[in-house]
């Protein structure tokens, strides 16, 4: 079976004035990602990122730790959902205490889209919740159309991504989309393959590899 690693990217700058940029704890995470492909002996035959600058840091600490020279393609339907159109800047309040702002961050984020999932509106570049999620399995059935039989790619992306798509895959309704999309970690791994019945789910959110010497990078925000 054709296989797809779809890969969060690394802790973005939460509470800085460019949240799309990894933080130094991000990029030690991509490479620890990388390293954790390379031990898995994946058999890399196409990489694609969305466009973000995160996602596109991501892969360029992940790829030579992996020990990959490999093209990275792009494509914006791997873009994460527009969370200042869902939550604006300032919401989450004083950024002194990052935690207790992320935590409040998380609360207004759920209910923001879960009134996106099911209100049908647009939101900032994201689209409708149809648009967003849709465009995610289009992206991952395009990947999975690129690969020779029994191949395997890598795809940089985010969280909303990954979990639309899971959720998707598990005819999961919006609170299980809420669900995964809260617990994913940063830089972690999940795997869907397609074989004569579809594309399944086989792994979700493996981060086994910032357990043991590498739990201080464990990051879920």
């Amino acid at each position: 079976m054709a296989a797809i690693y779809l890969l969060r990217h690394g802790q973005a700058s939460f509470g800085s004035a460019d949240y799309d940029v990894l933080s130094p704890t991000g990029k030690r995470q991509a490479t620890v990602l990388g390293e954790e492909l390379a031990r898995r002996r994946v058999p890399v035959h196409a990489v694609w990122s969305g466009t973000l600058r995160r996602q596109l840091a991501t892969a360029e600490a992940c790829l030579p730790a992996a020990g990959l020279d490999v093209e990275v393609r792009q494509d914006p339907r791997l873009d994460e959902y527009d969370h200042l159109g869902l939550v604006p800047e300032g919401q989450a309040g004083d950024l002194a205490d990052l935690a207790a702002a992320a935590r409040r961050f998380q609360t207004l984020l759920d209910d923001a889209l879960r009134g996106w999932i099911e209100g049908g509106s647009a939101v900032g570049g994201s689209g409708t919740w149809a648009e967003f999620s849709g465009g995610a399995l289009a992206a991952v059935d395009a990947m999975f159309d690129d690969l020779p039989r029994g191949g395997s790619a890598l795809a940089f992306t985010s969280a909303g991504v990954i979990s639309a798509v899971c959720a998707a895959l598990t005819s999961a309704p919006p609170a299980g989309f809420l669900a995964l999309n809260r617990t994913m970690a940063n830089a972690s791994i999940t795997k869907v393959v397609r074989g004569r019945s579809g594309v399944s789910l086989l792994s979700f959110n493996e981060h086994a590899h910032f357990e043991g010497e590498h739990r201080e990078l464990l990051s879920y925000r």
